[in-house]
């Protein structure tokens, strides 16, 4: 099951340079030089980690001038947790109760 209606946030989370550039995101809006010049990626990689990122609505594309501006979509995040906060609570719930073979 996804962790949401778009493509699954936490498998796209598990990729250590997106998790990265959502980690940057988080600090504010930044354009793609800047999140090259912070991971050290090159260019095309880090712009085809932000379309996928964009693709499942975690983040926005803002032109300014000739830079476009990607900023973090907090909602997405937050339904991903709660999403996990609600497995975790279920699997509370029912850590007695087994089936029986």
């Amino acid at each position: 099951m996804l962790i949401s209606d778009t493509p699954d946030v936490i498998r796209l989370l598990a990729d250590p340079l997106r998790a990265q550039i959502v980690d940057l995101l988080a600090q504010g809006p930044a354009c793609t030089c800047h999140l090259v010049a912070d991971t050290g990626a090159k260019q095309p990689n880090v712009s085809g980690h932000l379309r996928q990122l964009r693709d499942a609505g975690l983040v926005v594309a803002e032109p300014r001038g000739r830079f476009t501006y990607y900023r973090l979509l907090p909602d997405a995040l937050e339904a991903a947790a709660a999403h996990l906060a609600d497995l975790a609570a279920q699997a509370r719930a029912n850590a007695e109760a087994r089936r029986e073979c």
